[in-house]
């Protein structure tokens, strides 16, 4: 651990000296860093401030919640603020009402007495909270377990059914020799170009004539098959030896043994950056499955997410929460799995 710390921190000054470069290193990592993990900060200590705190300008970093106290004769707490100007600088008062640019006050120790404060003269009296009902507000009023299922079992089936589509399609156009190849080939390569929104209309009635409507067969089956993947896996497949191909066929091994057996282990890396991939993809997608799904029971997460945005009014702290809860499952995948991706892709590309 030492030693990985001594080789982060040297400089090119040496004996512990900043030379100007380091400076301009360390300054566009940090600001690199910055980019990349501020709005994900921002986004976790939102999803603990209450809908006020979020609302609040300007803005403020950490979750605030205004205190409160409990006065004889007042069913609720009343909210406390600090006078800052006027006769009664420097007291803390409890609100009663406000009405326009004055608000009506009273003193927690003398309730009796009601004071007329301007608005300009006040300030909140904060301190640091994390509104945590944000989160279980969402297994009250949701049914949160039975979204993150939905879109558990889409990702998984459909990355499942993806792997081993694509792999057999690649492994055809990989190891086998037929007419028409290099034309199959480009038209894989030519359905890269072609954005999903131009065939959304007839995948959609092809769903509806084979009765997926409602249902989450209808997201996973048009996805079982990605030319990207296909593509991918093809290149990666074209660098086994077919000589490795050709012993296991004299010992009598069937073709689907061979796959089974030997193109499957050897192709592992590029297998691994496929099912990373496909997992962010089914995960966080939503146009697909606002289409297909209509009952709220089928809903993903993605979906269940949209319906906290209302035409007059959204509940920011709610969906917030809500988008915390969605990103951390494939966050937590990414995290663990992401060095598949870097090393998976250089393999594919540079062989």
């Amino acid at each position: 651990m030492g030693r990985a710390i001594a080789f982060m921190t040297r400089t090119r000054g040496g004996r512990g000296q900043m030379d100007w470069t380091d400076w301009v290193s360390y300054g566009y990592l940090f600001l690199g860093v910055l980019l990349m993990f501020g709005p994900v900060v921002w986004l976790l200590l939102s999803s603990f401030k209450t809908e006020a705190d979020i609302q609040r300008y300007p803005p403020t970093f950490l979750p605030y919640q205004q205190q409160t106290v409990v006065v004889d004769g007042h069913d609720s707490p009343l909210p406390l603020f600090e006078i800052i100007g006027g006769e009664h600088e420097g007291r803390t008062l409890a609100q009663l009402r406000r009405v326009g640019l004055v608000a009506q006050m009273i003193d927690p120790a003398n309730p009796d007495e009601r004071l007329r404060i301007d608005v300009a003269d006040r300030q909140p009296v904060e301190r640091f909270a994390l509104a945590t009902e944000n989160y279980t507000e969402l297994f009250e009023r949701f049914n949160f377990l039975r979204f993150f299922f939905n879109s558990t079992f889409i990702t998984v089936v459909a990355t499942a059914i993806m792997l081993l589509v694509n792999s057999m399609a690649a492994f055809a156009l990989s190891k086998y020799r037929f007419r028409g190849r290099t034309t199959v080939l480009l038209l894989v390569i030519g359905t890269l170009m072609i954005p999903q929104t131009v065939v959304l209309v007839p995948l959609f009635l092809i769903t509806k004539e084979l009765g997926m409507l409602n249902s989450l067969w209808g997201v996973i089956i048009p996805g079982a098959a990605t030319p990207t993947g296909v593509f991918l896996l093809r290149q990666y497949m074209v660098t086994i030896p077919d000589e490795i191909l050709d012993a296991a066929r004299m010992d009598k091994a069937s073709e689907w043994k061979i796959f089974w057996r030997i193109i499957l282990p050897l192709s592992a890396p590029a297998i691994a950056v496929l099912a990373i991939l496909a997992i962010m993809w089914r995960w966080n997608d939503f146009l697909w499955p606002l289409i297909v799904l209509s009952e709220t029971d089928n809903f993903t997460l993605q979906l269940a997410l949209n319906s906290f945005q209302g035409e007059m009014q959204t509940e920011w702290s709610n969906l917030l929460a809500m988008t915390v809860l969605t990103l951390l499952p494939i966050a937590l995948v990414f995290m663990f799995l992401q060095k598949y991706i870097a090393t998976g892709i250089a393999n594919t590309g540079g062989k």
